[in-house]
């Protein structure tokens, strides 16, 4: 039998797909074995061929809530794995303690979860987190140390980033470079022993003064902090550093192909060369990790710099990092949108070795198209005045009501009629009465005939204003047997059909209109202060009335409003007795120029 593995993968390629291809093709990978969890090579050498034909890893430090980059990371690492029958590790890299918290490693668990990913496989959890590696990489370093690879610093910051150089300049040795290995070991162990204070030290990397790559002049890779961390505690009073403990958390792992953004391609030398040097000593598996780097998501009005959206959420300037109007995960959750237009979106965009702008456009446009095939239809008036039908007592009989309907949704009879009563009062839209109409009006205004949808076709006759002017009621009649779905219902011809509301059984709703969060293009770009570009109008709440089958959904319910768009029951404040919708995207792009 065939197993979905090894069907042919029916998706566009890209670089990405092509290296993984040829690896396959190659059996670069074929001889790794598997002991059933991360370790040493001594570890996985007892353990079995590894039935994963790849091994990928979303590695997110918990300091704060998942944004809409991060998405497509989880979409690319977690997706190949899933076309390629491998396995997506979901690992925390927590080796700097003083910003991370369990909050965020929840929130981060929460998110892949409802993107449509999970790392467990074949009864295995997949779940890692750095620290546990702790011990394996104080034995790294030591074997670095020991083998002449590298050594304790102990000038100043500033004297080291002197020394550094810069692009034009190669940097100089530091006076410790010389020491014994013995020398260096000694003093190491003093570092983690507490004996010396913060900043006083750090183990750098012996590599290379003078390399062009200014990553590879002595990185560090371990420096003094006292702080707590949320799963060692106070064992440690040093900490690797990212550069250092992201490739041996790969090795451990035996991920196969290491992705991540372009940002770290100039690290790529170092990630190899230290990996070079464990594998040179036994001390990791072989064949090692590759790193492999694409473009990050640059997308249109939207801001992904964790410091400026915790900005945004300490000053106020958002109710939270669920506001439906932020990037996060769980604001694009509580807007309104699912996990397949999420999916959809990074299978569009794709992926490249490029930067480049993706228009927000592109990110709605999934939306609707994962939400106009099975979003529920609903008539809503957002901006209600009233409408009086001043012959309804004659034609229809007074206090009587009339039945009208409607299918739940146009392509899916399965599911169902939606029904509601038309009266002599019912709600309309304010927008949808002029007393002089512009060139191309053809909703109300007097002397016009429009067809209330699925009811009847009504005659405008006028419209009562306030001392301001401001339009209060407006009149019409009913034209008899003009009811949609009745003989002869089409005997009377009208350009203009209007949505509305019956005030007999409308239920009364707050609505949120949002819209993006700024005016600009690209926030904060050229040195400009992002927070002068928050849209004012980024978000407005009115009272609104929907019909009654909205009476009583359960939060987090997606609905199209007639002509106005997408909507979503809030997940944090709809309840029944007091109904809130958050406007998801319009049934358009009204950005577009």
């Amino acid at each position: 039998m065939t197993s979905p593995a090894d069907k042919e993968i029916h998706k566009p390629s890209n670089f990405l797909r092509q290296i993984i291809d040829h690896d396959l093709a190659g059996g670069t990978y074929a001889s790794r074995r598997w002991a059933g969890s991360p370790g040493d090579a001594a570890h996985h050498a007892a353990g079995q061929p590894d039935p994963a034909r790849v091994r990928l890893r979303f590695p997110p430090e918990p300091n704060g809530y998942l944004h809409i980059g991060h998405a497509k990371s989880i979409c690319i690492n977690f997706g190949l794995a899933r076309e390629y029958g491998g396995v997506c590790h979901l690992r925390f890299d927590d080796t700097n303690p003083e910003k991370e918290d369990t909050e965020y490693v929840d929130s981060i668990k929460d998110a892949v979860q409802w993107l449509g990913f999970d790392w467990h496989n074949q009864g295995e959890s997949n779940l890692y987190q750095a620290s546990d590696y702790f011990d394996f990489m104080y034995r790294a370093a030591e074997h670095l140390i020991e083998t002449g690879h590298a050594y304790v610093d102990e000038q100043t910051a500033d004297e080291m980033r002197h020394n550094r150089g810069d692009f034009g300049h190669p940097g100089t040795n530091s006076p410790f470079r010389s020491r014994t290995p013995a020398e260096n070991l000694a003093r190491f162990r003093e570092m983690r022993d507490g004996k010396l204070p913060d900043g006083a030290a750090v183990l750098r990397a012996k590599i290379d003064m003078a390399s062009p790559n200014i990553n590879m002049r002595d990185p560090a890779i371990y420096r003094i902090r006292r702080a707590h961390h949320h799963n060692t505690g106070d064992k440690w009073c040093i900490y690797p550093m990212y550069t250092f403990a992201h490739p041996v958390e790969d090795a451990l792992e035996q991920i196969t192909h290491s992705i991540c953004t372009l940002e770290f391609e100039d690290q790529r030398p170092f990630y190899d060369w230290l990996l070079d040097r464990l594998a040179e000593g036994g001390l990791i598996a072989t064949p090692h990790p590759r790193q492999y780097e694409f473009a990050r998501l640059n997308l249109t009005y939207v801001l992904t710099s964790k410091r400026k959206l915790a900005q945004l959420v300490n000053e106020k300037r958002v109710s939270g990092w669920d506001d439906p109007r932020m990037p996060t995960i769980v604001g694009l959750r509580r807007r309104g949108y699912t996990p397949e237009a999420i999916q959809l979106f990074a299978d569009r965009i794709g992926v490249s070795k490029s930067d480049s702008w993706i228009d927000y456009s592109t990110l709605e446009g999934a939306l609707r198209d994962t939400l106009d095939p099975t979003a529920p239809r609903a008539m809503a008036v957002l901006d209600p005045v009233k409408l009086v039908l001043t012959n309804w007592d004659e034609v229809m009989g007074a206090g009587l009501l009339d039945d009208c309907s409607a299918p739940v949704h146009p392509h899916l009879p399965d599911l169902g009629k939606r029904n509601f009563k038309i009266g002599k009062e019912v709600w309309i839209e304010r927008t949808d009465y002029e007393e002089t109409p512009p060139k191309g009006f053809f909703r109300l205004f007097p002397g016009n005939k429009v067809r209330l949808k699925y009811g009847h076709v009504i005659e405008c006759t006028g419209a009562t204003k306030d001392a301001s002017g401001k339009v209060t009621e407006v009149q019409a009649t009913l034209i008899p047997d003009t009811k949609s779905g009745t003989p002869g219902s089409d005997s009377v011809k009208v350009k203009g059909v209007i949505t509305w509301v019956g005030v007999s059984d409308a239920v009364q709703a707050e609505v949120r209109l949002y819209d993006r969060l700024f005016t600009e293009a690209h926030p904060g770009g050229s040195d400009r202060d992002f927070l002068e570009e928050l849209n004012p109008n980024s978000l407005q709440t009115v009272t609104a009335y929907v019909e009654p089958s909205l009476a009583g959904v359960a939060a987090g319910q997606r609905f199209q409003f007639e002509r106005h768009g997408y909507f979503v029951t809030d997940l944090k404040d709809h309840v029944a007795a007091k109904a809130v919708f958050n406007r998801v995207t319009g049934m358009k792009d009204s950005w577009a120029k």
